[in-house]
């Protein structure tokens, strides 16, 4: 064989060697981003599963929650309406303030006429975030209900919602004003004053959000009609309207 046969030859096996070893390396990294693409699914898969069941556990929480009156909540209605509806809220948050002047009115008429019991469920959420006014405000509210009684501790509630504060100016609303407020809704400023100033109803709040914690609660408002979560309306307005029609 002559030197250019020769030469020919081995560039041949040469090239041949490389397609081979350029197909394996393709084969590699097929099989490389495979099983990347296979873990990532498993994963995201994985994450859905849990998301879903993480959901439908707090969602059985909630009914479980909603199954009776809590001690830590205001009713208003007769117990054997034919709707039930539990609010769970935060005086400071913005979007229960929206939602309390959506329905207040509607809920009320309502609630008398026989046709919903509402019970709603004040806890601290926001004080992490913006300070002691939902605690402040909670336990005045704790306070009022045990001191003067539901109807006074329901007009007591409108009235912290009708003045609430913004989130970046809570301390707008003082003891003094929450002492107003009270007194304003009926009860005996002798009955209020000291505990409103000396916040003594603290320990309520706490069993309070660690209920609304334990019942799967993650935000405020979380509205629940009839044991289950109601939350049909892409804004507060229409979430309002939504839950006014689903009952009446």
């Amino acid at each position: 064989m002559s030197k250019t046969s020769k030469a020919n030859a081995r560039a041949q096996r040469a090239a041949e060697m490389r397609a081979a070893q350029e197909k394996q390396e393709a084969r590699r990294r097929m099989l490389t981003i495979g099983g990347v693409v296979l873990a990532v699914v498993l994963i995201v898969g994985a994450a859905i599963a849990f998301s879903v069941n993480q959901r439908n556990k707090d969602q059985e929480k909630l009914e479980q929650a909603a199954s009776g009156s809590s001690e830590f909540g205001l009713t208003v209605g007769e117990e054997d309406a034919p709707h039930k509806v539990i609010i769970y809220e935060d005086f400071l948050c913005p979007f229960c303030g929206e939602l309390e002047k959506e329905t207040s009115d509607d809920l009320t008429r309502l609630a008398a006429d026989g046709k919903v019991q509402v019970e709603y469920r004040p806890f601290d959420l926001l004080s992490a975030s913006y300070g002691d006014y939902p605690i402040r405000a909670a336990s005045a509210f704790a306070l009022v209900l045990e001191k003067s009684g539901p109807e006074v501790a329901k007009e007591f509630h409108d009235l912290l919602f009708e003045n609430q504060p913004s989130e970046q100016d809570p301390d707008a609303v003082t003891n003094e004003d929450l002492v107003d407020y009270a007194v304003e809704a009926g009860a005996e400023e002798a009955d209020v004053r000291e505990g409103i100033e000396q916040v003594s109803h603290r320990d309520w709040v706490t069993k309070a959000t660690a209920s609304a914690m334990d019942a799967g609660v993650e935000g405020t408002p979380t509205v629940l009609l009839d044991g289950e979560v109601f939350d049909d309306g892409r804004t507060v307005e229409d979430l309002a309207d939504n839950l006014v029609e689903a009952i009446g």
